[in-house]
């Protein structure tokens, strides 16, 4: 009888072994113990933390449509089954009630929960890693002591057994999340102080950086690769590409960036879906210094390498075809049926009401994800203290792929657009995407109903 089968299977169930307690000691290796004593019942530090909690919108994944803030349970969907967010609220059975300051610091910045076990990196901590002890000892106190307190079970992935195991996080944390400190890359204060917001507790890199082998953000910092913040597709959206490039920042001033940041819109573009939920949860409260030093770093930033500044001009001849009725295209005919009314025929919308198709980078970039979900699904624009209404885009579900199709292209093709083209292979994989989504605050129109009584409609 051979006898190297089995020989095999004992090395195999060895090195299993093996790789099972290296992978439990290795988040003792990222955690760490601080000093700081904290006084959660401080109402200045809890202030300062919930203004960091702002910047860092933990609210917007840790809370669902219709539930409790900071309560957990928002899918994130992953090609192998959905993981949920956790309860964060002060309650001590399910949430983190029971967590100390070193707790909470390892677990925001290290990605190690309480039982030393890994988070998914869903968990934005690479980026939260540079945020200072102070700031974390702040952020603990707002959410042990200015947080409502709600009882509610976290939910157990959806991911397939062996795959749902933490303990070989440990080795992707070890090989894709090293443990890194803030370096400014430049003297500027205001610069560094908008890097800082960017790299850090805004981790705009999660979405506006493209995705590795291992769902690892391909660069942490400008400093790692210019790759950094150069537009992905993320949750059925176009991160757009926040460098200089054409479909990317080179066509926005440092003061509409601002007004973006603050009200999740400009006279060209607004804010949807993801970026809306930033805008509504935490860039709008943010200090004017603040969203000022972020746009500033961002229009700082060079081109991604070998991505255009410009693009050769392209004559508008859309706009007289349809002033005149000339529907030469299944696409024009279904944009004067649907789309004109609000984006006018000369594709400019109404500034800060609907946005603009011409000119527009969300719509003539290189993926047309974002076209395609609003089109479907629709949306509503963030609801700011500095805007008076969240408009709201329908959706036009009902239509036929080939309709979607063709209205996109022409959309992303007209006046002086130059977009990629996309076909109904595109529409059906959105459509199929869009089913399994789950909704957000943004995706529902805002509630605009009031009583016959305050309308004056009851006569006596």
């Amino acid at each position: 009888m051979k006898k190297w089968p089995i020989a095999i299977g004992i090395l195999g169930v060895g090195g299993l072994a093996l790789a099972f307690t290296l992978g439990q000691v290795l988040p003792h290796l990222r955690t760490t113990t601080s000093s700081i004593e904290v006084n959660i019942n401080d109402p200045e530090l809890i202030k300062k933390g919930e203004y960091i909690a702002r910047t860092a919108d933990c609210v917007a994944c840790h809370s669902v449509l219709g539930g409790e803030e900071f309560a957990g349970g928002l899918p994130m969907l992953t090609p192998l089954g959905a993981i949920y967010s956790t309860n964060i609220t002060p309650d001590k059975e399910t949430g983190i009630g029971n967590y100390s300051f070193d707790d909470f610091n390892n677990a925001t910045k290290h990605g190690v929960r309480k039982d030393n076990s890994a988070l998914y990196p869903a968990m934005p901590y690479p980026s939260y890693q540079i945020m200072p002890d102070e700031d974390m000892a702040a952020m603990y106190a707002y959410f042990m002591s200015g947080v409502k307190a709600v009882n509610q079970p976290n939910r157990a992935s959806e991911l397939p057994p062996i795959l749902n195991w933490r303990w070989p996080l440990a080795y992707w944390q070890a090989i894709f999340a090293p443990e890194r400190e803030f370096v400014a890359e430049t003297q500027d204060e205001v610069l560094a102080r908008g890097q800082y917001l960017i790299e850090g507790p805004g981790h705009c890199g999660s979405c506006h950086t493209e995705r590795g082998i291992g769902f690892q953000e391909i660069a942490l910092s400008n400093a790692d690769s210019e790759e950094y913040l150069s537009g992905a597709v993320i949750d059925g959206w176009r991160a757009k590409s926040l460098r200089g490039e054409h479909d990317g920042l080179a066509t926005w001033s440092t003061d509409e960036l601002v007004d973006f940041f603050k009200t999740g819109r400009t006279d060209i573009t607004a804010a949807f879906g993801a970026m809306a939920e930033v805008v509504e949860h935490s860039t709008q409260y943010m200090t004017d210094a603040d969203v000022y030093a972020m746009s500033a770093y961002l229009k700082s930033l060079s081109p991604k390498p070998g991505e255009p500044v410009t693009v050769p001009a392209k004559e508008d001849i859309t706009t007289q075809k349809l002033l005149d009725g000339d529907y030469d295209s299944r696409g024009a005919i279904l944009y004067a049926e649907y789309c004109q009314v609000c984006h006018r025929a000369d594709g400019k919308g109404v500034p800060r009401i609907f946005p603009a198709l011409d000119g527009n980078s969300a719509v003539y970039s290189r993926d047309a994800d974002s076209v395609l979900q609003i089109t479907l699904s629709g949306g509503r624009m963030p609801n700011t203290r500095h805007d008076r209404m969240a408009f709201t885009m329908p959706e036009f579900i009902n239509l036929s792929d080939a309709d979607v199709a063709e209205v996109v292209n022409y959309i992303r093709n007209s006046w002086t657009n130059q977009g990629s083209m996309v076909d109904v292979d595109d529409v059906v994989q959105m459509r199929h995407f869009l089913s399994q989504k789950p909704k957000t605050g943004t995706d529902v129109a805002p509630d605009l109903s009031i009583s016959a009584a305050e309308k004056g409609a009851q006569r006596e």
